[in-house]
């Protein structure tokens, strides 16, 4: 699966950041880089499945595969490829905008994976609040399991100032973010190498199912809420 070639291409390509280079080389992108992250995808279809069985995992570019290019129309950084690739399992963005995913992301240095939003809307951190605050059993079970683990970390960046200072400190956590996602990163670059990679991101997934469930079940709360229901 992935190499130190891998990782090799990725920095070189980067480095050399020229349209000609990578052309020169897409053989080897597509051999070290591209097939790889393909058949990791094949590889966690059954673990983000179990989870989520509306979840896309088509493994191809577009799909579940980023793309190698960067858009650079809006961007101060004019660098023409990314040196990160990923993974991204998510539902049909057209069906069920702005969901939750799983990802799998790796670079040069390392490798993360994990769950969450990767920009979530005001109304959705809004509607998590509200499902906070009233203890909904959704968010219970997700707290519980993620108190369980030990793999996972919550990003998201904070609030300066807590808007729930009377709420114990755990629950603040969740509250004060503008954005939420759990992630594992590691440097293990053994474990990236490994024929074991795939079956311990999927199982790892597992131990967020709720907390996934849980951001779906904001996204059904906000449908409701929009459509008076």
């Amino acid at each position: 699966m992935f190499s130190q070639k891998t990782l090799d291409f990725l920095f070189e390509n980067r480095l050399r950041n020229s349209r000609s280079w990578f052309l020169e080389h897409k053989d080897e992108y597509t051999e070290y880089v591209l097939r790889p992250l393909t058949e990791m995808a094949v590889a966690l279809t059954p673990a983000v499945s179990s989870i989520d069985d509306l979840i896309v995992t088509i493994p191809r570019v577009d799909k579940t595969i980023s793309r190698i290019y960067r858009d650079v129309r809006f961007s101060h950084d004019k660098s023409l490829y990314r040196e990160e690739m990923w993974l991204s399992f998510k539902r049909d963005k057209n069906a069920y905008p702005r969901y939750p995913e799983f990802f799998f992301a790796l670079w040069p240095g390392g490798f993360s994976y994990g769950c969450g939003y990767y920009r979530a809307s005001a109304e959705t951190m809004e509607t998590m609040r509200a499902l906070i605050v009233k203890r909904d059993p959704a968010f219970a079970r997700a707290l519980t399991d993620y108190e369980a683990q030990q793999v996972f970390v919550m990003e998201g960046e904070m609030y300066k100032r807590s808007r729930y200072p009377d709420q114990p400190e755990n629950i603040r956590n969740w509250l004060d973010r503008k954005n939420i996602c759990f992630t594992a990163q590691s440097a293990d670059i053994s474990l990236l190498f490994s024929d074991a990679l795939p079956q311990t991101v999927g199982e790892r997934y597992k131990t967020l199912t709720s907390v996934y469930r849980f951001f779906t079940y904001i996204e059904e709360r906000k449908w409701k809420n929009s459509s008076g229901c």
